[in-house]
């Protein structure tokens, strides 16, 4: 979970700016976004091996 403080001074827009950083860093969006619907364990080998296949490719 992404904790960021209210430093004295900061305005709300630079609070909510580094908490968008934190949670970009943390990569908490990109899981929910994963885990929003269920795939099967196979389904999720094949995906990962594509991935793999296509990075290599590179």
């Amino acid at each position: 979970m992404a904790d960021v403080r209210l430093n004295s001074g900061e305005s709300f827009e630079a609070l909510l700016r580094r908490f968008n950083r934190q949670v970009q860093q943390d990569r908490i969006l990109a899981e929910v976004r994963r885990r929003k619907h269920y795939e099967k364990p196979s389904v999720e080998k094949k995906k990962k091996a594509a991935a793999k296949r296509r990075k290599s490719s590179r």
